[in-house]
């Protein structure tokens, strides 16, 4: 077993599933042997704000706290989400990114301007990035739902202590029956993509 501490920060806005998401990653973390700590999903979930999740696991944890410049892993439902927390990602971190956009209140409302050139900054700022529209996989799969399970894949590659059988597990663990088998297809199709 690593003696490494892996660490993961999930970023998005609230009612995108970061709080399946990181309940997915800690399950597979702990299938695998390790010890993990994570965090309540933290923000204005269910005002459609900023809402982080942080999760780390290791031979011993003793804090679910990622520090910046400290994630293994920066996961992203939101485009500008990720640009936020981009201070959090090791220098050769991964960055996974979905192509949404969601407009905050804070924009709509006139007191701040959404870059036009979003995804050329994430270009710009992360080393290594998937970067992907994961509601279009998701919607292709007949459920919207399951975006946050796409990006959950692509998330999977950089966690080389995790293999597929032990996500497929935690999958299993945590979603509802009916919509395992979609999960699971929505899991291997982030899994299968390439850093950009």
């Amino acid at each position: 077993m690593n003696h490494e501490t892996t660490s993961i920060l999930l970023a998005g806005v609230g009612g995108q599933g970061i709080l399946l998401a990181s309940e997915i990653c800690a399950k597979a973390a702990a299938f695998a042997g390790f010890d993990v700590k994570t965090n309540e999903v933290h923000g204005m979930a269910q005002r459609g704000g900023s809402v982080i999740g942080q999760l780390r696991y290791g031979k011993r944890v003793y804090s679910p706290l990622v520090s910046k410049g400290e994630a293994t892993v920066l996961m992203s439902l939101e485009r500008i989400e990720a640009l936020r927390f981009a201070d959090y990602l090791k220098p050769d971190g991964l960055a996974v990114v979905n192509s949404q956009i969601i407009v905050p209140v804070t924009v709509s409302s006139g007191g701040a301007v959404y870059p036009e050139n979003a995804e050329e900054m994430l270009r710009k700022t992360f080393k290594r990035l998937i970067y992907l529209d994961a509601n279009q996989i998701a919607l292709e799969l007949g459920n919207p739902k399951c975006a946050n399970v796409v990006l959950l894949g692509a998330l999977a590659t950089a966690l080389h202590n995790l293999s597929d059988a032990i996500w497929q597990q935690a999958i299993r663990e945590c979603v509802k029956p009916q919509f395992v088998d979609l999960n699971l297809k929505a899991f291997q199709i982030g899994r299968n993509t390439d850093i950009c």
